[in-house]
């Protein structure tokens, strides 16, 4: 009885492990083949992470730079045009003051220097005294303003006289007009008096000559000394206003024929840079000691940094010059990537590497045969900063 107890025990215990085994299978089994609802969650982060590393890296050769930041790094832009290297004429140049740019301030008579009032470098306005000189010929202007003011003071009493003594028929007309011709004649010499001591810059009391200035600019030299004594037409001062230029270029004669007023012309600035220009006027003759003609250039607007007497060089655009489908570039503006000739065209908050053919090659300019269109903006100055740039974001990406 007890074993058949047993039995029956075993049996039970049995079964209900076989349950357990059994439940157990089916649950991992689903566990197993289910598929995993996780992963699509997952997948998506990397995707959005792979776009928004595209947008912030943008497309393969591009390099990510805020206009603001162009002057700090150094990167200089230029917009292209079509020509080619022979029809550019490049020339050396000077920068001029231009004829109302310019002042020579002469004594207007002999004296002796007696003030001073203006230093090499200081600033002086239209009009303004720059120094005195006390002069014996001022006196002697003086005088003769003051004695042709007081005859016409004289002869206009006396014509006024004549004509109260017409009006009451006392005199005949003939001594009116006599009068009134003498009038004439003393306002005429007191006119010419006073025009001679203004010309002369006689100060009121009639003891110094004043020199003035006609334009306002700056002293750009001097030769006054305190107490000179200088004779009339000597040269005191040099005045000059750098906002007021003009740039004189030396062209050889075979290419000055080729140059005609309102050419377009490229001023290639000392520190970087470009400024356009265009042809005012050229000398009909050549220079006897270089040999070559003088082309006037007025720029647009007022460059910053350019003063008289600086060289610089320039680039002449003759309308009639062929342009044969090419474009000049400076020649730092195109670089070597992935052995391959490259420039760097501006776009919307930064620049693309952008492949070109490169044709000849002259006095740091370079012929792009294929690749570029004109009046792209490309990088000139600086273009191996992008390039370095956009090596390290390779690199990094």
């Amino acid at each position: 009885m007890d074993l058949s107890n047993n039995r029956k025990q075993l049996l039970a215990a049995a079964g209900g492990l076989a349950l357990v085994v059994g439940a157990g299978g089916v649950l991992l089994g689903r566990t197993v083949l289910a598929p995993e609802p996780a992963a699509a969650p997952a997948a998506a982060p990397a995707a959005a992470a792979e776009e928004g590393e595209e947008a912030e890296h943008g497309p393969e050769g591009f390099v990510a730079l805020d206009e603001s930041k162009l002057a700090a790094v150094g990167i200089q832009t230029e917009t292209v045009a079509a020509g080619t290297l022979g029809s550019e004429i490049i020339a050396q140049a000077t920068v001029e003051p231009s004829p109302q740019g310019s002042a020579s301030l002469a004594a207007r008579a002999d004296g002796a220097v007696s003030r001073i009032l203006k230093r090499l470098g200081d600033p002086v306005r239209a009009g303004e005294a720059v120094a005195y000189l006390e002069s014996r010929d001022a006196a002697a202007f003086a005088a003769e303003r003051a004695a042709a003011r007081a005859r016409a003071q004289l002869a206009r009493a006396a014509a006024a006289r004549e004509s109260r003594l017409y009006n009451a028929r006392v005199t005949a007309r003939q001594d009116l007009e006599a009068a009134q011709a003498a009038l004439a004649q003393a306002d005429a010499e007191a006119r010419r008096t006073q025009t001679a001591a203004s010309a002369a810059g006689i100060s009121a009391d009639g003891r110094y000559l004043i020199l003035t200035s006609p334009i306002g600019g700056r002293v750009t030299a001097t030769s006054a000394q305190l107490g000179a004594f200088v004779s009339a037409g000597t040269e005191l001062f040099r005045i000059a206003n750098p906002n007021l230029i003009q740039i004189n270029a030396a062209v050889p004669a075979i290419d000055a024929r080729r140059i005609s007023i309102g050419d377009r012309a490229v001023i290639e600035l000392p520190g970087g840079g470009t400024v356009a220009a265009t042809v005012r006027s050229s000398t009909p003759s050549l220079d006897a000691e270089t040999r070559t003609a003088t082309v006037v250039l007025a720029p647009a607007g007022t460059p910053a940094g350019l003063q008289p007497g600086q060289s610089l060089r320039v680039r002449l655009l003759p309308r009639d010059a062929p342009g044969g489908g090419r474009i000049v570039v400076p020649e730092e503006a195109v670089q070597q990537i992935e052995g391959r000739d490259q420039v760097f065209v501006r776009r919307p908050n930064g620049f693309q590497a952008q492949p070109v053919t490169v044709g000849a090659r002259s006095g740091g300019r370079v012929e792009i045969v294929d690749g570029l269109e004109p009046g792209a903006v490309i990088a000139t100055r600086g273009a191996f900063v992008l390039k370095s740039q956009l090596g390290a974001s390779e690199e990094e990406h």
